[in-house]
């Protein structure tokens, strides 16, 4: 299955309780039609005791049961709860965007898109010494006394 068609034909269950496995939520929306898969994500921290982020995926054969699933299941209720249930959204690129580990600006899509580094920029990145600038800055400042020097 090509991975646009595997799109259309996974759903996103939000609200779930603790207590629901991923059996029990193929069981639930099994009526919709043959799944193929049920992915339920752990939570981020290891030291974390719940079972889920309280919500999954439900990928089906066919992209037509993802959308009957979807009019038939969303605000519905399951385990007490009222569930979300809608269209997934691609999965991102980790490398990419809002959520990357990595500073927008260093990724290979932004560097071509913007040309990488303006000359005006190697400019300002080169060190310059002026002929009248001495080379310590503090050579001539007086350190001794704080505050402004006062005429006598």
């Amino acid at each position: 299955m090509s991975d646009a068609a595997r799109v259309k034909s996974t759903i996103y269950v939000g609200g779930l309780e603790n207590a629901v496995t991923e059996k029990l939520l193929a069981d639930a929306f099994l009526p919709f039609g043959e799944i193929v898969d049920v992915t339920l994500p752990k939570p981020d921290l290891p030291s974390s005791k719940e079972p889920h982020r309280g919500f999954g995926y439900i990928e089906f054969e066919v992209a037509g049961d993802a959308k009957e699933a979807i009019d038939n299941m969303d605000q519905s209720e399951f385990f007490g709860r009222v569930l979300k249930v809608a269209a997934a959204n691609p999965q991102k690129d980790s490398n990419d965007g809002l959520g990357s580990k990595t500073a927008v600006w260093e990724t290979e899509g932004w560097i071509a898109r913007h040309g990488g580094v303006s000359e005006e920029d190697r400019q300002a990145a080169q060190p310059t010494q002026h002929a009248s600038s001495p080379a310590d800055a503090m050579a001539n400042l007086d350190t001794d006394v704080a505050g402004p020097r006062l005429e006598q």
